[in-house]
């Protein structure tokens, strides 16, 4: 069986708190990284939408994301630059920082001179890192949404349940009927069913 410490570990990982920004300049272009905390695709698309019509001027928008808590789901976008000088670079920072759930953008103004590939490539790392080094680094614990539902009379087993896996409910509302929001945390999720399935049903939310 493993040990307590294994299991707290197994569902932690590191993101950022908030947006925080970098900056790197060369020959005249600019490049300005912005780090921003996002959890989901389409919370990607609007944060590169709203980037694209902030700074309509810039020349490129480059961007690398990873989501989720293995960060499975990544991409990286090298927006008509050079292929694998800029997405690329970028989602190398996010992966040796050992980040998740975040998107960084990194803004180009070209100032007349061309970097070349090396230089594009430290450009936009550089950006990034610096980005990076201005967050404020957080852990996370990865969980699933479950909805609760049962008789008044089983409360008190219910929040006895809840009390010795140190959940505690988003939401509840206790009518002829009591339901009840709460968020378990993955390495606990298989414990929570086994201390729930005599006395209600779990659904996920």
């Amino acid at each position: 069986m493993e040990s307590n410490s294994k299991l707290s570990a197994s569902d932690c990982y590191k993101s950022i708190a908030s947006l925080s920004t970098g900056v790197y300049k060369d020959n005249g272009s600019k490049f300005l990284a912005f780090a921003y905390p996002a959890e989901t695709e389409q919370q990607v698309k609007q944060i590169i939408s709203d980037i694209k019509k902030e700074y309509f001027d810039a020349r490129h928008h480059c961007y690398a994301y990873r989501l989720g808590y293995r960060g499975d789901l990544w991409r990286a976008n090298d927006d008509g630059e050079p292929s694998s000088t800029a997405g690329k670079p970028i989602y190398g920072q996010i992966l040796s920082n050992n980040l998740s759930d975040v998107l960084i953008v990194v803004v180009r103004y070209f100032g007349g001179i061309k970097l070349g590939v090396p230089g594009l490539i430290k450009a936009y790392k550089t950006a990034t890192s610096d980005a990076i080094a201005n967050a404020q680094i957080i852990e996370k614990i990865a969980g699933e949404y479950f909805t609760l539902t049962f008789d008044y009379l089983q409360m008190n087993d219910v929040m006895k349940a809840l009390k010795e896996l140190n959940i505690t409910p988003i939401s509840q509302n206790f009518n002829l009927s009591c339901t009840m929001d709460v968020r378990v945390r993955l390495t606990q999720i298989e414990l929570f069913h086994e201390q729930l399935k005599n006395i209600q049903i779990c659904q996920k939310a």
